[in-house]
């Protein structure tokens, strides 16, 4: 992902590619010829604005964002009036007939459909293949009956309704609406005599720090940001009282202080704070009360929405302030900083004032409000739900949620979330309150990241085929997406395999919020059980994805890491984990979930499998490649580990075969308290004990020698990157491209890193093995994976140890050190280290070890910093790296403080 300050120009070409499949491999071949001006635009991003012209003016043009269509209807009119441009008209049903089923949603009731007032029962058909590894099409079903009942519907859903859910701008609240009031700030700051607008996170801001000190996730927040000598902090709160509407009221609280001697001369006197509230449905809004200075509560806009009733927006405070306004008429929401920053040049070219015009559209749907102060000052920005002129509580609700009332409530909020973070997490006797508090921030960073989108996905059309329009994809079905991000300033949107790593903290903390997001994502599966693996829905999503890799291919996958949580929640109702209250919602959750899983899994047994039973790899990979060292597998997560050198479908890759045993032993789990037919039940467990056969997996994966699990595959070591001659159109130019200097042959494919763990990470080594103290040895040994800020992702020793795979593709997961890895790891050492055997002792002591050093270096690099990181330099005493603000899996530090890991053994 990313990197921060000057070095990101060496890394975010690679941090765009890390989760997603890229186009076929003839488009990535021409896509490579243009990688430098990709890089570049990677670099820069979308929705990035330079600084304020104040005296240069030019007219912007607004993108006009039409409602997408339905994605039945499109391929409906693709399929009955050839609106597309294939090959000859004998090979097209085929492909027309997989289109289909890539944008038909699954033919099973939704997770987000829980009905609330449903009691009984659905007949919702439901099938296993009969068979253990390759099942046999239409070879015959066992059927059985779900049973529905209230989830996701009445207070659970109403008490998420709104929240910080739009985590690519600095603060934004939204609602979980498809079309809703969205609400932000921004501000502006100053760097090398030039002003800029604030309000996207991006690592261009170059911000000090910024990110959520506490969030439990619902109804609280607080938030730091420093900005060159601005200090800015951001309190959140919500609450459904007497009078509210739907979803409630929330209050922002904005306190801003300025640092005289580091600001400069003309900003020292002043803060420029802007407020805005849209409504992306386009209603108008009313501009209100507009008092230059004033003291106490100010009306500011006001509207009306079928869900929430009349509403209200209110700013308070006690300092002097000058306020200014104005109002656009727009249907851009992702384009809010350019109708903001464009009034600013156009008044100041007018009046010479850095100020809003006080002015506003006809039929105004988006209103902003401009707080200038001198020093420091604090706001407060209320919004009231049901708030009809006659509603007799408007005054005590708008006092409840500011001034000192709202000062006790914030205080009252944190110490509840800092006592609820010592009970869940238990870490107060196992760290110390340096490590604590960063324990604290990443917890708060996760949840504060959760968002809410909607919109529909881009599916790539087969190889060869094109809309008349041009178009190379036909779109999913409009879907909302419920879920938490990597990164608020480089990956602010769903990664399907991130999720999972999400899901192991959120769980334990808030399981109703975290079966939530795992039901929207489930929601997603198509007609064949393939989940896309980036979720790019709506504008705002869509402003910080370069072109390149905004489609989706619907034959590459992404590790099913929502397993992880999923087994967590199945083991824990046998268990006795849970509350009776709590594990009723989870098996009701975990019943109507099950024909989306099996559905899923069935998607990878059938198209993800090896050419010989029981054998999987990850398809996709580009086998006529010639400008990378090592062919990509994005879809395996890991994108440039090595794998085998010469792509076929001979290969056989040991991580998917692990990701298949935890699926199963997570099916087995949950069928096990469903009490499903047995059929099912064998069909799941069979496959799950040839999946664990520990000689199958060493006759298939281990090599004797040094104790490593490899992948097999037609593959050579003689391999290397070389610049050639070449001429194009009577243009000679250089180009770098692979030469193979000795023929592949089928073997193992030897190189020594995270993927050669898998077996231990999932607790497949039985404990007494011999094969267990190899793996021991691999682990500790400093030539190898070992550091002293955790386990580096590919062993020095490697032919493909931190080399670059592309002349502009630069080694990323060939060395770094990357904390989900070292989280599984660091599981697997602690199961053997509860295992009796005899390598127990020394399991404990590289835990304890490894544990430490990971610890120690996450809370270093945070308190240096500021920022949690996407890895972590081997080479250069554990320096962050990669994108910054990465508050996804390095969350997972969390559970390392608690000492809290997944259930991955059956």
């Amino acid at each position: 992902m990313s990197g921060g300050g000057g070095s990101s120009s060496v890394r975010r070409p690679v941090a765009a590619a890390r989760s997603r499949s890229g186009p076929e491999p003839d488009a990535r071949r021409a896509a490579a010829a243009a990688a430098a001006a990709a890089a570049a635009a990677r670099r820069r991003g979308r929705g990035d604005h330079g600084p304020l012209r104040l005296m240069e003016v030019s007219p912007r043009n607004l993108l006009l964002v039409g409602t997408a269509s339905v994605a039945l209807l499109a391929v409906a009119f693709v399929v009955y009036t050839g609106v597309w441009q294939g090959k000859a008209d004998g090979e097209v049903e085929t492909p027309l007939r997989r289109v289909v089923r890539s944008v038909t949603p699954l033919d099973a009731p939704r997770m987000m459909d829980l009905p609330q007032e449903n009691n009984g029962i659905d007949h919702c058909l439901f099938g296993f293949y009969k068979g253990c590894f390759m099942f046999e099409p239409h070879s015959g079903y066992d059927w059985f009956v779900i049973v529905d009942c209230l989830q996701f519907q009445g207070d659970h859903k109403e008490s998420l309704y709104w929240g910080t859910y739009r985590p690519n701008v600095y603060l934004g609240i939204r609602a979980r609406t498809p079309l809703s009031l969205i609400a932000g700030i921004m501000w502006i700051g100053a760097k090398n005599g030039q002003y800029f607008l604030r309000h996207v996170c991006q690592d261009s801001d170059e911000l000090s720090t910024y990110g959520w000190t506490d969030h439990n996730g619902r109804d609280y927040g607080h938030q730091v940001l420093v900005d060159h000598g601005l200090l800015l902090t951001t309190s959140f709160l919500k609450e459904k009282g007497e009078g509210s509407g739907y979803g409630g009221d929330w209050a922002v609280r904005l306190n801003a202080k300025t640092d005289g001697p580091s600001l400069s001369e003309d900003q020292e006197s002043t803060t420029h704070l802007f407020f805005y509230i849209a409504d992306e449905a386009g209603n108008s809004i009313t501009m209100d009360s507009h008092i230059p200075s004033s003291r106490g509560h100010v009306l500011c806009a006001s509207g009306s929405r079928e869900e929430i009733g009349d509403w209200k927006v209110y700013l308070r405070s006690e300092e002097n302030l000058e306020i200014h306004r104005a109002g656009f008429k727009s249907i851009s929401m992702h384009n809010l900083s350019d109708l903001v920053q464009q009034a600013l040049a156009t008044n100041a070219m007018q009046s010479g004032k850095l100020n809003l015009p006080d002015m506003a559209e006809d039929s105004s749907n988006v209103i902003v409000y401009q707080v200038s102060m001198k020093r420091s000052a604090e706001v407060d920005i209320v919004f009231l739900s049901g708030a009809a002129s006659e509603n007799p509580m408007i005054e005590e609700r708008i006092n409840r949620l500011t001034g000192p009332v709202l000062s006790t409530r914030l205080e009252s909020k944190q110490k509840d979330f800092e006592k609820r973070y010592d009970q869940i997490f238990n870490a107060n006797n196992k760290i110390n309150p340096k490590e604590l508090s960063v324990g604290v921030a990443a917890l708060s960073n996760l949840l504060g990241g959760i968002g809410y989108f909607y919109g529909q996905s881009k599916i790539a059309l087969p190889k060869g085929f094109t809309q008349k329009n041009g178009d190379k994809y036909i779109p999913y079905w409009p879907a909302a997406l419920y879920t938490a991000v990597p990164s608020r300033s480089f990956f602010p949107r769903g990664f399907l395999w991130d999720e999972g790593f999400h899901q192991l903290v959120i769980w334990r903390w808030d399981v109703h919020i975290s079966m939530d997001i795992i039901g929207h994502w489930l929601d997603l599966i198509n007609a064949d059980g393939w989940i896309p693996r980036e979720q790019i829905l709506g504008a705002e999503a869509l402003s910080k994805v370069p072109e390149e890799f905004v489609l989706q291919y619907p034959s590459n996958g992404n590790p099913p890491t929502l397993f992880l949580a999923l087994r967590d929640l199945a083991s824990g109702i046998h268990a006795n984990q849970f509350s009776d209250e709590e594990s009723e919602k989870i098996s009701t959750f975990l019943k109507r979930a099950y024909v989306r899983l099996n559905s899923w899994f069935q998607w990878f047994n059938s198209t993800q499998t090896g050419k010989y039973e029981g054998t999987f790899y990850w398809h996709g990979r580009d086998s006529m490649a010639t400008r990378e060292l090592n062919p990509k597998t994005l879809t395996s997560g890991l994108d440039d580990y090595p794998r085998a050198s010469h792509p076929n479908d001979e290969e056989r890759h040991v991580d998917l075969r692990c990701w298949m045993l935890l699926a199963t032993n997570c099916m087995c789990s949950i069928a096990e308290f469903l009490k499903t037919d047995s059929s099912l039940e064998k069909d799941y467990y069979k496959m799950s004990n040839q999946l664990s056969d520990f000689g199958i997996l060493n006759k298939m994966h281990l090599d004797d020698k040094t104790g490593a699990y490899f992948d097999y595959g037609n593959h050579t070591e003689k391999v290397r990157l070389r610049w050639y001659e070449v001429r194009e159109n009577d243009v000679m130019r250089r180009e770098l491209l692979r030469e193979t200097l000795q023929p592949p042959q089928l073997q193992l494919v030897p190189h020594v890193g995270y993927v050669s763990m898998f077996p231990f990470m999932m607790g497949a080594i039985p404990p007494e093995s011999w094969v267990l103290e190899k793996q021991l040895d691999l682990i500790s040994n400093s030539s190898i994976l070992w550091t002293n800020y955790g386990l580096r992702s590919l062993s020095r020793t490697s032919s493909i140890y931190m080399k670059r795979n592309t002349e502009h593709d630069p080694p990323y997961w060939r060395g770094a050190i990357w904390i989900n890895m070292n989280y599984m790891i660091l599981s697997g050492l602690h199961h053997y280290a509860h295992e009796d055997g005899p390598y127990k002792d020394r399991a404990k002591e590289l835990y304890d070890e490894l544990r430490s050093n990971l610890i120690r270096n996450i809370v270093k690099n945070y308190h240096e910093t500021g920022f949690f990181w996407e890895n972590y330099d081997q080479k250069n005493k554990g320096k962050g790296k990669g994108a910054r603000s990465f508050t996804g899996w390095t969350s997972l530090v969390v559970l390392i403080m608690g000492e809290s890991y997944p259930t991955l053994h059956r």
